[in-house]
């Protein structure tokens, strides 16, 4: 099992940036790919962005694009979402997930290990 602990969500304004972390520990060897979800209140937890544990490829949610940057740490162990340009509509819970199954990508499913994230709050 991988332990995911994520941490640097906060408020900010319309426009503002915010840099999310994502610790793994425990069977990292197993991972194939990290990705970012996030879930606003009322609604499923959608894919954000995923990067293979190789750090070779990237892919995003097409909402994202431009503005989101997945990336990994030095340390090997830990996954960044940069956040620029934010929207008030981007208000949610972002988790950080894990995923052993080669060519996992956007699919919730295709995730075995998550984080029990963080929140992020874009004022108008």
């Amino acid at each position: 099992q991988v332990q995911l602990v994520e941490s640097g969500g906060g408020s900010v304004q319309t426009g503002g940036s915010l840099k999310l972390s994502c610790a793994a520990s425990g069977r990292t060897f197993s991972i194939y790919a990290m990705g970012w979800f996030r879930q606003a209140p009322g609604k499923e937890r959608d894919f954000v962005a995923t990067i293979t544990w190789s750090g070779g490829s990237t892919y995003y949610a097409d909402s994202v694009k431009g503005r989101f940057t997945i990336s990994r740490g030095n340390a090997k162990n830990t996954v960044y979402l940069q956040m620029n340009s934010l929207k008030p509509e981007e208000t949610a819970v972002y988790y950080c997930a894990a995923a052993k199954a080669c060519g996992a990508t956007i699919s919730r499913g295709e995730y075995d290990d998550w984080g029990q994230g963080t929140q992020v709050t874009v004022t108008a």
